[in-house]
């Protein structure tokens, strides 16, 4: 049989890790049963867990019962650990939900069970605790039905007359089975736990190993078998590191199986294969399919990540609504720390820990008070830094309420992009999905794919508070390139400004988070709790009441149930209880007053200009976002008419230019408002005003004799750094271009040749990038090629986008320079503090080098070579060749 990954999830104090550790002592797994209450259970393995009495992180033990082969994966129960037991749920085959027999089904319950459902995962319910008094099984088994599912039906009566007839009642094939036979088989049962039509329930108790047992028995009997592929595929939804700082991916094998040494569908190598089980693990050389292991050597995996045949994760549904600035101790410097919390983010994704420019503060994302104790606990530990975090600020969203045409258009002098979106309201909690639905006898396939990256890869903003958009449909649906004069960070340009420009025409509506509660009060307290409900902008119903307590449901924004526990307590004299969990995003309670108090304004948001670039006649001119129809060289798809089409697409004058507050710009002034725009915290703060033409023209001095940023000052010793965009150049050298219609690979390697020899005698590091964004599956290679280095990028990455990177990080530690024609990639050089050079002052420099070693070594006049005769004297040099002439006679035949 093959095996299967089953993972135990329940709310806080359910008896989860107790319930494991009787499933691994029943199987032999482990010898001894440990207990949470005495801090040595077999699973929590980390002492901050052993001491809180919670499981924290989601881990592994390996069981064997009647020859099935089992992985459990405990995870964690507290609602503030809700990331990481999510991000189990893509490995598993089934899972056991376990619920209080003593507390009935909570909140964070039925959060689980929708996750269930939305991962189509089968089900088996374990109803734990029932040896505590005053327990009651068929008012368990009642609640089951009535909450989750009214297809809960009790094993315990399995083979019953009774149960043969509720599981027929669950599909109509089985009832057909029933009704011909008088019988369910075994293999029609399995089916429909496989499809979540039946959901087996078992009664017990973990600690007294009750009902253990025939929940093993059902596991083995009823569990659907997964069934696994020949091509190797794997499913990664951990990373972690060891006690050393191994890194480790944790993944499960869903097809074919992995081995030591092997390269991996990414281009890295496996180190380690490592099968766990508690803290223990044992090294093996391969694993197959079905198999949950943890392989080291692997820099650049990430949490739900697929290899191979295996397709990513899709998108955690419970994240952090809260955001909290990250507190350092005098002397930690943001920029040590903030490394460090990225390894923390590497293994929470929902961390996301971010640098805000502006405030000058990491910012961090968390769930609770909980999280936010472990996680200090946590960095104390493992780095030696003792931080804090200040008050939890609402992760408010915003999305849009109509369907909008927005449009971007990007063409500074010798740069041309034009995109068309088409933005639309999505289902609530769908997030953001990109799509194409544009002609390719319009825009060519690479640049849609481009586009569509444009807007995957960063985070955008709303234009009521700045704060991210969600639930949106998001279709490229018009667009066009210039055969010459188009490049990649053109089209990065206009799709961004294309989404802004739809934002600020469509109707924006303000998001804020929203629990569900539950709240358990006396009968004597209703009136109070829900007058305190319908204050806080919140709905509830009367659930039940009897036996003197009452139960409300409903829902309410977190931001007005903060320390709403609080009151409840008071009011209660300690009787009540109040359970919150995440419900998601809907339209805030209060937009005007947030509004009001964030005070954003988009239009002043540098960092996300609406506004277009144009061109004509050799000169710039920005138009706002509300007049940039007028001027689009593409006709809008959603057939908005033209109020007044300008002629040629442009003021005819700068006097007309003016008459519609439009800002005529030379190349020069062009260039430096895309540097406020987007480098505003740029280490050189010198700008001009805005509004002021300026004469186009090179910035560089035509009388300069050399490129100067290669040659190190006095004041700087830093190691110097040339990076060349190798097809930019290629394309603006005209014997290059040339070459490359005819033979790409013979321009590549020419361009190579040449900058041999320039480095060799510039002395700097030079690297050459080359783009190999759509070659798929590859990975960053990097080459020595004599003296100069080759790096081709990986899949979906263009050169712009790995020398952007390469500045970002290295401009500090090094002389940076940078060689390419990109206008955009000029600015975000500049923005980075870095030099650069464009594509003809290269190859002026270039030259000045050739001619240089043509003077030194091929023109230079010959030296004449010394001989015996010029050292002798004038005497002894006339008998010596008087010497010379006689043997040469004597020598003549």
């Amino acid at each position: 049989m093959n095996p299967i990954v089953i993972g135990i999830l329940a709310h806080v104090d359910a008896g989860k890790t107790t319930l494991s550790e009787a499933l691994l002592y029943l199987a032999g797994s482990i010898r001894k049963l440990g207990r949470v209450d005495n801090k040595d259970a077999f699973l929590d393995t980390y002492a901050l867990e052993r001491a809180r009495g919670i499981t924290i992180f989601s881990k592994q033990a390996r069981l064997i019962w009647e020859d099935l082969p089992v992985t459990l994966l405990d995870t964690p129960g507290h609602v503030d650990f809700s990331a990481e037991m999510e991000r189990t749920l893509q490995v598993l085959d089934c899972a056991i939900l376990v619920i209080s027999g003593a507390d009935g089904i909570q909140g964070h319950t039925l959060t689980l069970w929708r996750l269930l459902a939305k991962y189509k995962i089968p089900v088996f319910l374990f109803v734990n605790k029932m040896d505590q008094p005053g327990t009651d099984k068929e008012e368990r088994l009642k609640e089951l039905r009535s909450c989750l599912d009214e297809s809960c039906l009790d094993f315990a009566e399995e083979g019953t007359e009774e149960f043969l007839e509720q599981a027929a009642m669950c599909d109509e094939r089985a009832l057909e089975q029933y009704l011909d036979t008088g019988s369910v088989e075994q293999e029609q049962i399995s089916q429909m736990i496989a499809e979540r039509k039946l959901f087996p329930c078992y009664f017990g108790s973990g600690l007294k190993l009750q009902g253990v047992e025939e929940l093993l028995h059902g596991i083995v009997r009823y569990a659907p078998q997964p069934v696994y592929t020949e091509d190797f595929g794997a499913k990664i939804y951990k990373i972690s590191r060891d006690g050393q700082g191994n890194r480790l991916t944790y993944m499960k094998i869903t097809g074919g199986s992995i081995r030591a040494k092997m390269t991996l569908p990414n281009g890295e190598k496996v180190n380690q294969i490592r099968l766990y089980s508690g803290q223990r693990f044992e090294a093996v050389n391969e694993a197959g399919p079905g198999c949950i292991c943890a392989v080291t050597g692997l820099t650049q995996t990430f949490a739900g990540q697929g290899l191979g045949g295996e397709a990513a994760s899709m998108e955690p549904i419970l994240e952090p609504v809260l955001t909290h600035k990250v507190k350092l101790p005098f002397g930690c410097d943001p920029a040590v720390m903030l490394p460090k919390l990225r390894e923390l983010e590497e293994e929470d994704p929902q961390l996301h820990v971010a640098w805000d420019e502006h405030l000058k503060e990491i910012q961090i994302q968390l769930m609770g008070e909980v999280q936010i104790e472990v996680l200090k606990s946590l960095i104390e530990t493992r780095f030696g830094i003792s931080v804090d975090f200040g008050t939890g600020n609402i992760l408010y969203k915003e999305t849009i309420a109509d369907k909008v045409e927005g449009v971007g258009h990007f063409e500074p002098l010798r740069h041309y992009a034009e995109v068309h979106l088409i933005l639309e309201p999505g289902e609530r909690g769908s997030g953001l999905q990109f799509f194409s639905v544009c002609s390719e006898d319009m825009l060519d396939r690479s640049w849609q794919r481009l586009v569509l990256t444009h807007l995957e890869e960063r985070l955008h903003k709303g234009v009521l508070t700045g704060a991210p958009i969600t639930d949106m449909r998001i279709s490229l649906a018009a667009g066009r390139a210039h055969n010459k004069h188009t490049e990649g960070g053109d089209f990065r340009q206009a799709t961004y400004r294309a989404l802004r420009q739809g934002l600020m025409e469509a109707e924006s509506v303000l998001l804020e988070p929203w629990y569900e509660f539950h709240l358990e009060i006396p009968e004597t307290s209703i009136g109070r709790a829900m007058m305190d409900i319908q204050k806080r902008s919140g709905t509830c119903l009367l659930q039940k009441a009897e036996g003197g307590m009452a139960l409300l449901l409903g829902s309410a924004p977190v931001s007005a149930m903060e320390d709403y526990h609080r009151e409840v307590t008071a009011y209660t004299k300690g009787c009540g209880k109040l359970t919150c969990t995440l419900k998601g995003y809907e339209p805030c309670h209060n937009s005007d007053e947030v509004i009001a108090a964030i005070q954003y304004n988009p239009e002043k948001d540098l960092d996300n200009p609406s506004s277009s670039v144009f061109c004509a006649h050799g000169a710039g001119f920005v138009v706002s976002w509300n007049q940039v129809k007028e001027y689009m060289h593409v006709e809008n798809v959603l057939g908005e008419k033209r109020k007044s089409p300008p002629k040629a697409n442009v003021p005819s004058s700068p006097s007309s230019a003016g008459e519609d507050k439009e800002i005529w710009l030379g190349t020069d002034e062009i260039d430096a408002i895309l540097e406020r725009t987007y480098f505003s915290n740029s280490r050189n703060k010198t700008r001009r005003k805005s509004g002021i033409p300026v004469k186009s023209g090179s910035q560089r001095d035509a009388s300069s004799p050399e490129i100067r940023f290669y040659q190190p000052g006095k004041q700087d010793k830093r190691e110097q750094y040339l990076l060349v965009d190798g097809y930019n150049i290629i394309y603006a050298w005209n014997d290059l271009k040339s070459l490359a219609e005819d033979n790409m690979e013979g321009a590549r390697m020419r361009l190579l040749d040449l900058l041999c020899n320039y480095q060799a005698v510039k002395r700097c590091s030079l690297i050459v990038v080359f783009d190999a964004y759509r070659v798929k599956g590859h990975v960053t290679e990097g080459i020595d090629y004599h003296n100069i280095h080759v790096v081709y990028t990986k899949e979906a990455e263009t050169a712009d986008q790995y020398i952007e990177r390469f500045a970002h990080e290295n401009a500090r530690k090094y002389d940076v320079s940078v060689a390419t024609s990109d206008g955009m990639e000029q600015i975000i050089i500049r923005g980075q503090g870095c030099r650069l050079v464009s594509a003809m002052d290269l190859r002026e420099d270039l030259e000045r080098v050739r001619s240089m070693l043509r003077e030194t070594y091929l023109e230079r006049p010959q030296l004449k070579r010394n001989s015996l005769l010029d050292v002798l004297s004038e005497e002894a040099a006339n008998k010596l060749e008087k010497l010379n002439a006689q043997l040469e006679q004597g020598a003549a035949p």
